[in-house]
């Protein structure tokens, strides 16, 4: 790897481990979130609408946001029962290069779409139907950012797995 991939592999870690951290805050939103609507609720028999709506968006943004760290990492879900059965070669294969080319066309997809949809609410002015009546776009763009930085963590893996096979044809 030459040194412009290096700086963007190490953008893109850089970004999916600072969205991790936002993802790690989010949860102690949640908590303090539902904390003050049960307070409210059972202490101060006074129950509010609002909590409960605030922790359902900030848990879609923590689902989100850190999905893309989680593949970095190689903890996202695998099927490591079956590959660990495999011959060598096919885990090579299927972890190296068939996964990340899976999840960046599935997340290139889903950010796609996500972009649609956010840009659709936003020019319609999409509210929910809640008693807050909160807007919706913020809501949605997330999805298309999360997915799109998951996109740019697959194809870093697409590509780093293929190196070892181009580094095997240089010896020939």
């Amino acid at each position: 790897m030459d040194g412009k991939e290096n700086r963007f592999v190490a953008l893109i870690g850089a970004l999916s481990q600072g969205l991790l951290a936002v993802s790690g805050l989010m949860i102690l939103s949640m908590a303090f979130t539902a904390t003050y609507g049960v307070t409210r609720r059972y202490l101060l028999h006074n129950p509010e609408p609002y909590s409960y709506e605030i922790s359902m968006m900030l848990l879609l943004w923590c689902f989100v946001l850190s999905v893309a760290a989680l593949q970095r990492q190689q903890r996202h879900l695998r099927g490591d029962f079956i590959l660990n059965r495999l011959p060598r070669r096919f885990q090579f294969f299927i972890n190296a290069l068939l996964s990340p080319l899976l999840a960046g066309l599935c997340s290139a997809v889903l950010a796609w779409k996500g972009w649609e949809a956010a840009m659709f609410s936003l020019k319609i002015g999409e509210r929910s139907m809640s008693a807050w009546s909160e807007p919706l776009f913020p809501v949605k763009v997330v999805i298309p950012v999360g997915y799109g930085i998951l996109f740019l963590v697959a194809l870093t893996q697409f590509f780093q797995g293929i190196q070892p096979l181009f580094k095997n044809l240089d010896k020939r």
